[in-house]
């Protein structure tokens, strides 16, 4: 089984009980884990995830950080061949931003079983898309 690649919207909402995705983002990623999924979050959707930590100051940027190793297996990298992917992708579907095409685009390199996201515009993208309910 091909390793799980979650957007921001999944982290995000692990991170925070109070999201309305908090629940289900839980359980998505512990379902991955007793699979024995590895689970990847791309840079792109890992920079996002840091935006807020930043604005708070270094300690929280850390803690962030920490919390975000302790959840994921790998930070995937950008490349170019994943930039390519994106680009098509974006010209494809106009309902898809670059940052979500850069996640998707992740998800068709590494080959995931699955690519997780609260955002309901990634219906159709890609068949592994798979919206936290």
């Amino acid at each position: 089984m091909g390793p799980v690649v979650v957007d921001a919207s999944v982290v995000l909402g692990v991170l925070d009980p109070r999201d309305a995705h908090h629940a289900s983002a839980v359980r998505s990623l512990r379902a991955a884990r007793g699979k024995g999924s590895a689970i990847l979050l791309p840079a792109s959707a890992f920079a996002e995830v840091l935006v807020g930590a930043s604005r708070l100051g270094p300690q929280a940027m850390a803690r962030t950080e920490a919390f975000v190793d302790s959840i994921v297996d790998q930070v995937s990298p950008i490349d170019r061949t994943v930039a390519k992917v994106a680009a098509v992708l974006r010209a494809a579907h106009k309902s898809i931003r670059l940052p979500d095409a850069l996640v998707i685009a992740v998800g068709r390199s590494v080959r995931a079983s699955a690519i997780l996201t609260a955002d309901t515009r990634w219906r159709g993208a890609d068949r592994r898309v798979r919206v936290l309910r």
